[in-house]
């Protein structure tokens, strides 16, 4: 799993290349974490890239969007391949997170 965070204009765009599983959930939570703690309240998860999503991985999504939330911020995704979507509608997280196509069409208006 590889993890790499970008910023423009206050936005932060975080690329997950790979699974985000049980081994890995804990890098991404501590690489959001540190995004946070550094002062982002805007965050984009693209995951064009990711294969695979556990439960661990849905619940550093869900943890994450609270925190952000709790500050005026919000998470948005992007750019889910069919198996991920499936497993976010099948979960029902479709339903508490605003899923955008493109990281571009989650850029407008944040």
């Amino acid at each position: 799993m590889q993890f790499k965070a970008t910023e423009s204009n206050g936005v932060y765009t975080v690329n997950i290349e790979g699974n985000v599983d049980t081994n890995s959930a804990p890098d991404v939570k501590n690489g959001l974490d540190e995004l946070i703690n550094s002062g982002a309240a805007k965050i984009i998860m693209d995951l064009s890239f990711m294969d695979y999503i556990s439960s661990a991985g849905l619940r550093v999504l869900l943890l994450t969007g609270k925190q952000l939330k709790g500050s005026a911020g919000e998470l948005r995704l992007c750019g889910m391949n069919e198996s991920v979507r499936d497993v976010f509608d099948i979960s029902g997280f479709s339903s508490i997170f605003n899923i955008f196509d493109a990281a571009a069409d989650a850029q407008k208006d944040f």
